[in-house]
Protein backbone atom coordinates (compact mmCIF):
# COMPACT_ATOMS: atom_id res chain seq x y z
CA UNK A 1 0.00 0.00 0.00
CA UNK A 2 2.82 2.67 0.98
CA UNK A 3 4.55 1.91 -2.75
CA UNK A 4 0.73 2.87 -4.58
CA UNK A 5 0.56 5.95 -1.86
CA UNK A 6 4.27 7.21 -3.01
CA UNK A 7 3.79 7.20 -6.47
CA UNK A 8 0.18 8.83 -6.05
CA UNK A 9 1.26 11.45 -4.05
CA UNK A 10 4.48 12.13 -6.41
CA UNK A 11 1.96 12.27 -9.40
CA UNK A 12 -0.38 14.74 -7.72
CA UNK A 13 2.60 17.41 -7.40
CA UNK A 14 2.12 18.01 -10.98
CA UNK A 15 -1.60 19.38 -10.80
CA UNK A 16 -1.34 22.84 -11.05
CA UNK A 17 -3.90 25.79 -9.67
CA UNK A 18 -6.47 26.13 -12.31
CA UNK A 19 -6.27 22.69 -13.83
CA UNK A 20 -8.75 20.43 -14.76
CA UNK A 21 -8.03 16.36 -13.36
CA UNK A 22 -8.95 13.28 -14.63
CA UNK A 23 -9.19 10.67 -11.63
CA UNK A 24 -8.68 7.83 -12.11
CA UNK A 25 -10.11 4.35 -10.62
CA UNK A 26 -8.93 1.77 -8.32
CA UNK A 27 -6.60 1.13 -4.82
CA UNK A 28 -3.40 3.33 -6.47
CA UNK A 29 -5.74 6.32 -7.76
CA UNK A 30 -7.51 6.59 -4.54
CA UNK A 31 -4.15 7.51 -3.17
CA UNK A 32 -3.90 10.37 -5.96
CA UNK A 33 -7.53 11.41 -4.74
CA UNK A 34 -6.77 11.76 -1.43
CA UNK A 35 -3.57 13.52 -1.80
CA UNK A 36 -5.91 16.34 -4.22
CA UNK A 37 -8.28 16.63 -1.80
CA UNK A 38 -5.73 17.76 1.00
CA UNK A 39 -3.98 19.99 -1.88
CA UNK A 40 -7.65 21.44 -2.71
CA UNK A 41 -8.71 21.70 1.29
CA UNK A 42 -4.62 24.03 1.05
CA UNK A 43 -6.15 26.30 -1.39
CA UNK A 44 -5.55 24.46 -4.38
CA UNK A 45 -8.18 25.69 -7.50
CA UNK A 46 -9.23 22.28 -9.56
CA UNK A 47 -11.97 20.88 -10.76
CA UNK A 48 -11.85 17.00 -11.82
CA UNK A 49 -13.78 14.91 -14.10
CA UNK A 50 -13.88 10.71 -12.66
CA UNK A 51 -14.22 7.98 -14.50
CA UNK A 52 -16.30 5.97 -12.05
CA UNK A 53 -19.25 6.68 -9.65
CA UNK A 54 -16.92 5.22 -6.72
CA UNK A 55 -13.87 7.73 -7.73
CA UNK A 56 -16.68 11.07 -7.94
CA UNK A 57 -17.96 10.18 -4.81
CA UNK A 58 -14.83 9.77 -3.01
CA UNK A 59 -13.80 13.23 -4.37
CA UNK A 60 -17.52 14.64 -3.83
CA UNK A 61 -16.42 13.90 -0.16
CA UNK A 62 -13.16 15.38 -0.56
CA UNK A 63 -14.52 18.87 -0.94
CA UNK A 64 -13.02 18.56 -4.99
CA UNK A 65 -15.34 19.95 -7.23
CA UNK A 66 -16.96 17.84 -10.02
CA UNK A 67 -16.99 19.18 -13.40
CA UNK A 68 -19.16 16.90 -16.67
CA UNK A 69 -17.69 16.61 -19.84
CA UNK A 70 -20.91 18.99 -21.14
CA UNK A 71 -19.06 21.64 -18.92
CA UNK A 72 -15.62 21.20 -20.47
CA UNK A 73 -14.30 23.86 -22.69
CA UNK A 74 -11.03 22.09 -24.30
CA UNK A 75 -9.28 19.21 -23.24
CA UNK A 76 -8.36 17.77 -19.01
CA UNK A 77 -5.34 19.07 -18.47
CA UNK A 78 -3.85 16.01 -16.77
CA UNK A 79 -5.44 12.78 -15.31
CA UNK A 80 -3.91 10.54 -13.21
CA UNK A 81 -4.65 6.48 -12.85
CA UNK A 82 -3.21 3.20 -12.27
CA UNK A 83 -2.58 0.40 -14.09
CA UNK A 84 -2.76 -3.69 -14.17
CA UNK A 85 0.14 -3.65 -15.96
CA UNK A 86 2.74 -1.74 -17.72
CA UNK A 87 5.66 -2.71 -20.72
CA UNK A 88 8.82 -1.71 -21.62
CA UNK A 89 7.29 1.10 -23.90
CA UNK A 90 4.60 2.20 -21.76
CA UNK A 91 1.52 0.49 -23.05
CA UNK A 92 -1.09 -0.82 -20.30
CA UNK A 93 -3.19 -3.21 -19.47
CA UNK A 94 -6.15 -1.46 -17.58
CA UNK A 95 -9.93 -2.79 -16.59
CA UNK A 96 -9.28 -5.01 -13.34
CA UNK A 97 -11.44 -2.40 -11.16
CA UNK A 98 -13.83 -2.93 -14.39
CA UNK A 99 -13.73 1.02 -15.29
CA UNK A 100 -11.70 0.96 -18.81
CA UNK A 101 -14.38 2.46 -21.21
CA UNK A 102 -14.90 5.46 -18.71
CA UNK A 103 -10.92 5.21 -18.26
CA UNK A 104 -9.91 5.36 -21.85
CA UNK A 105 -12.42 8.36 -22.69
CA UNK A 106 -11.27 10.38 -20.19
CA UNK A 107 -7.26 9.50 -21.20
CA UNK A 108 -7.54 10.05 -24.64
CA UNK A 109 -9.01 13.59 -23.65
CA UNK A 110 -6.29 14.91 -21.53
CA UNK A 111 -3.38 16.43 -22.30
CA UNK A 112 -1.44 14.27 -20.12
CA UNK A 113 -2.05 10.63 -18.69
CA UNK A 114 0.03 10.06 -15.57
CA UNK A 115 0.12 6.60 -14.79
CA UNK A 116 1.02 5.34 -11.08
CA UNK A 117 2.00 2.09 -10.16
CA UNK A 118 3.90 -0.08 -7.76
CA UNK A 119 6.80 -2.14 -9.03
CA UNK A 120 4.85 -5.72 -9.05
CA UNK A 121 3.31 -3.97 -12.45
CA UNK A 122 6.24 -3.95 -14.45
CA UNK A 123 6.20 -6.18 -17.02
CA UNK A 124 8.16 -7.02 -20.46
CA UNK A 125 5.46 -7.82 -21.79
CA UNK A 126 1.91 -7.36 -21.74
CA UNK A 127 -0.80 -10.34 -21.22
CA UNK A 128 0.05 -12.39 -17.94
CA UNK A 129 -2.83 -9.93 -16.44
CA UNK A 130 -6.43 -11.48 -18.19
CA UNK A 131 -6.93 -8.47 -20.50
CA UNK A 132 -10.42 -7.17 -19.62
CA UNK A 133 -13.13 -6.43 -22.57
CA UNK A 134 -16.33 -4.76 -21.63
CA UNK A 135 -19.21 -6.45 -24.33
CA UNK A 136 -22.99 -5.24 -24.22
CA UNK A 137 -25.12 -8.16 -22.53
CA UNK A 138 -27.33 -8.40 -25.68
CA UNK A 139 -25.99 -11.75 -27.72
CA UNK A 140 -23.04 -12.12 -25.28
CA UNK A 141 -22.44 -15.52 -25.73
CA UNK A 142 -21.70 -15.23 -29.57
CA UNK A 143 -19.37 -12.00 -28.75
CA UNK A 144 -17.53 -13.66 -26.40
CA UNK A 145 -17.58 -16.86 -29.36
CA UNK A 146 -15.95 -14.20 -31.32
CA UNK A 147 -13.47 -12.81 -29.16
CA UNK A 148 -12.12 -16.12 -28.59
CA UNK A 149 -11.46 -16.69 -31.81
CA UNK A 150 -8.41 -14.27 -31.69
CA UNK A 151 -6.92 -16.52 -29.46
CA UNK A 152 -8.01 -16.28 -25.37
CA UNK A 153 -9.91 -17.69 -23.26
CA UNK A 154 -12.76 -15.28 -22.01
CA UNK A 155 -14.61 -15.58 -19.07
CA UNK A 156 -17.24 -13.44 -17.67
CA UNK A 157 -16.48 -11.66 -14.85
CA UNK A 158 -18.96 -12.33 -11.92
CA UNK A 159 -20.07 -10.74 -8.64
CA UNK A 160 -21.47 -13.24 -6.23
CA UNK A 161 -23.92 -15.37 -8.75
CA UNK A 162 -24.63 -12.27 -11.14
CA UNK A 163 -22.57 -11.15 -13.96
CA UNK A 164 -20.47 -7.97 -12.94
CA UNK A 165 -22.19 -5.02 -14.00
CA UNK A 166 -19.71 -1.88 -15.37
CA UNK A 167 -21.12 1.56 -14.26
CA UNK A 168 -22.36 1.65 -18.31
CA UNK A 169 -24.46 -1.36 -17.33
CA UNK A 170 -22.36 -3.89 -19.54
CA UNK A 171 -20.22 -6.87 -18.61
CA UNK A 172 -16.70 -7.56 -18.45
CA UNK A 173 -15.31 -10.52 -20.36
CA UNK A 174 -11.35 -11.40 -18.45
CA UNK A 175 -9.47 -12.87 -21.60
CA UNK A 176 -6.05 -14.43 -20.86
CA UNK A 177 -4.59 -14.13 -24.41
CA UNK A 178 -0.67 -15.01 -22.77
CA UNK A 179 2.10 -12.67 -24.13
CA UNK A 180 0.38 -10.07 -26.49
CA UNK A 181 3.53 -9.59 -28.79
CA UNK A 182 1.36 -6.90 -30.88
CA UNK A 183 -1.07 -5.01 -28.73
CA UNK A 184 -1.79 -1.97 -31.01
CA UNK A 185 -3.26 -5.04 -33.72
CA UNK A 186 -5.57 -6.75 -30.75
CA UNK A 187 -6.80 -3.68 -29.78
CA UNK A 188 -8.05 -2.74 -33.47
CA UNK A 189 -9.32 -6.44 -33.70
CA UNK A 190 -11.11 -6.50 -30.67
CA UNK A 191 -12.71 -3.41 -30.85
CA UNK A 192 -14.26 -4.85 -34.61
CA UNK A 193 -16.17 -7.15 -32.76
CA UNK A 194 -19.98 -6.06 -33.06
CA UNK A 195 -21.08 -6.42 -29.41
CA UNK A 196 -17.39 -5.26 -28.01
CA UNK A 197 -17.70 -2.01 -26.44
CA UNK A 198 -14.04 -1.06 -25.33
CA UNK A 199 -11.20 -3.25 -24.03
CA UNK A 200 -8.25 -2.65 -21.55
CA UNK A 201 -5.35 -2.45 -24.00
CA UNK A 202 -3.84 1.46 -23.41
CA UNK A 203 -1.61 1.63 -26.22
CA UNK A 204 0.97 4.87 -26.53
CA UNK A 205 -1.40 6.60 -24.18
CA UNK A 206 0.48 7.41 -21.31
CA UNK A 207 3.11 10.08 -21.14
CA UNK A 208 4.68 9.22 -18.15
CA UNK A 209 4.82 6.20 -15.63
CA UNK A 210 5.36 7.10 -11.88
CA UNK A 211 6.53 3.62 -10.18
CA UNK A 212 6.72 3.11 -6.36
CA UNK A 213 9.64 1.05 -4.95
CA UNK A 214 9.57 -1.16 -1.94
CA UNK A 215 12.77 1.05 -0.63
CA UNK A 216 10.59 4.00 -0.80
CA UNK A 217 12.41 4.90 -3.83
CA UNK A 218 9.69 6.76 -6.61
CA UNK A 219 11.12 6.11 -10.36
CA UNK A 220 9.55 8.25 -13.24
CA UNK A 221 9.91 6.71 -16.72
Amino acid sequence: METKRIAAERAVEYVGDGMVVGLGTGSTAYWAIQKLGARVKEGLRVKAIATSIESEALARELGIPILSFADLAGEIDLTIDGADEVDADNHLIKGGGGALLREKIVAKASRELIVIVDQSKLVDRLGDFPLPVEIVPFGCEMTLRHVSELGCKPVLRTRGDEPFRTDNGNYIADCAFGAIHDPGLLETRLNGIPGVVENGLFVGMSSKVIVGCGNGDVVER
